[in-house]
């Protein structure tokens, strides 16, 4: 799971909140995330691995939506990966965890293990926040024809740039002025609090606005297409809206567990002693919540691959298949021809509407094909009848 809490625990002067919950039942904690962790990565290797008698859609040109998509999944994993490693190490060695609440300037091993894996989980799982909202950006300029696999680069430094800045000032501000010497108090620590969660709340907020601006210009696209709105088209337009409503139910299911125990957290800090009797459902609320996240953080990976793609199956073809060179195909086939449309000439089509008209026809199936990417279900196959996917 990723929380703030995981580089608070590493100060020997933690607050008792931290504390609280860190020490709340460590080895069943660690075995719930190992275990969630594992069977997400599973499940989540299995969702991407190709498919027996699947053959992947033809493109015009590769898509900046599917590979924000792949890069989301690869946060995943590797931010379970790392759940995985240091509950591991937890439940291995118990006494070098131990060793954190004593200030000893000799033995650096057990903090430096508590801070390397902890920014770890937290950058990865971070970059994956910020990818997540470039992908809301991305589908909106998508539609919007303002989009292409250029931007991937900036999306790249965007992501990364940000994650990196965040994640490496707020874990500076947290040990100040060393780690061994943490500040007390939580005016120090809310800096690290607020750039941890401000890319989780920046998706969760903006997001949603999005997604609807997204699905409202793909509406006004179907309609524009032919000057008509037919069944297939609507329902075509309602798998996007829907696809987009499943990740954010998977991003909300998963992370507002989090929210809740921060809050919690919080406001226990705040009062003079935690452990007074009416505080008791408090302190139990944030106990559960505490649990609940060491199960949905990680399992996020998978879910995520479901909301993207559906359920891809259990047949795995592990065998390497020699993939058709585009120029090939356009060669070869009319078909060939259609999935790779040659560029177009817009100053020899200034005077005729026709050719513009089929011009702005396939931009707008281009776009359409780039947010239903990677959705195999079955309305989703009976939308690709409509003639929004003819001519691919």
């Amino acid at each position: 799971m990723a929380s703030p809490r995981l580089e608070t625990y590493c100060c020997p002067n933690r607050d008792a909140a931290t504390q609280l919950v860190m020490t709340f039942q460590p080895k069943v904690f660690c075995g719930v995330c190992i275990g969630s962790a594992s069977i997400s990565l599973l499940l989540t290797t299995l969702q991407l691995l190709p498919k027996k008698g699947q053959s992947p859609r033809k493109m015009p040109k590769a898509s900046s939506s599917a590979t924000i998509l792949l890069l989301i999944s690869a946060c995943d994993i590797l931010g379970g990966l790392g759940v995985i490693f240091r509950s591991s190490v937890w439940l291995g060695f118990p006494g070098l965890i131990a060793n954190i609440s004593v200030v000893n300037g000799t033995d650096v091993w057990p903090s430096a293990f508590c801070v390397g894996s902890a920014m770890w989980i937290q950058l990865l799982y971070s970059a994956g926040f910020w990818w997540l909202f470039c992908y809301a950006v991305d589908s909106y300029l998508v539609v919007r024809r303002s989009a292409g696999l250029s931007t991937i680069v900036l999306y790249h430094m965007m992501t990364w740039g940000l994650a990196v800045l965040l994640c490496v000032e707020g874990v500076a501000l947290l040990y100040y002025p060393s780690l061994s010497s943490c500040e007390d108090g939580l005016e120090h620590a809310v800096p690290h609090y607020i750039t941890t969660y401000a890319p989780l709340l920046l998706v969760l907020l903006v997001n949603p606005i999005l997604f609807r601006r997204t699905v409202s210009a793909v509406a006004s696209l179907l309609k524009g297409r032919q000057g008509i709105y037919t069944e297939n088209e609507r329902r075509l337009g309602m798998e996007i809206q829907i696809r987009f409503f499943k990740i954010m139910l998977v991003f909300i299911i998963c992370w507002s567990a989090n929210i809740i125990n921060e809050s919690l957290l919080f406001y226990l800090e705040m009062q003079p002693d935690i452990n007074e009797i009416p505080l008791k459902n408090i302190r139990n609320a944030a106990l559960i919540t505490w649990i609940i996240m060491g199960v949905l953080n990680p399992m996020q990976g998978f879910l995520f691959t479901l909301a993207f793609y559906g359920w891809t199956g259990w047949r795995v073809d592990l065998k390497w298949q020699k993939r058709e060179i585009p120029w090939e195909s356009m060669s070869s086939s009319t078909a060939g021809e259609n999935a790779y449309p040659s560029p177009v000439n817009y100053q020899s089509n200034i005077h005729d509407p026709k050719k513009i008209s089929t011009t702005d026809s396939q931009q707008t199936d281009e776009a359409i094909s780039m947010l239903s990417e990677g959705n195999t279900s079955g309305d989703d196959r009976l939308a690709r009848s409509s003639p929004i996917y003819q001519g691919w």
